[in-house]
């Protein structure tokens, strides 16, 4: 299992929206989130975390690749994604389709893995 995890900075007013947002999918969408995730053998978390900079949503992705799981779960075109890249849209102003062609984070330091002396031997 790899993971990753990235940052989405909250649009200024959009903090209720977000837990609205947040509420829907684990509430009456559970079962479409859930599903578009499975279909992609993809985990996906989201933390928010409020700072003096605005409030931020932190996403992990843990799977096999979850970066390729993820651009193809944001190309899929049935009402659900359709509706959750809105969503995206709306709340964090990220247009999931062009975030796609934008590298995920790099992992720099692991406790357990050693990742920075890995990219260093590289």
């Amino acid at each position: 299992m790899s993971l990753t995890a990235f940052v989405a900075p909250i649009l200024p007013g959009k903090l209720d929206r977000w837990k609205q947002f947040a509420s829907e999918l684990d509430g009456p969408r559970r079962k479409e989130y859930e599903e578009s995730r499975r279909r992609e053998h993809l985990r996906e978390r989201a933390f928010l975390q409020s700072t003096p900079q605005g409030d931020m949503v932190i996403v992990t992705l843990e799977g096999d690749d979850p970066a390729e799981s993820f651009r193809r779960l944001v190309t899929h075109d049935d009402p659900f994604t359709r509706w959750f890249a809105q969503q995206v849209k709306e709340i964090h102003g990220l247009d999931l389709a062009q975030v796609i062609n934008q590298p995920l984070p790099e992992l720099w330091l692991d406790s357990e893995s050693g990742a920075a002396q890995q990219r260093r031997a590289a």
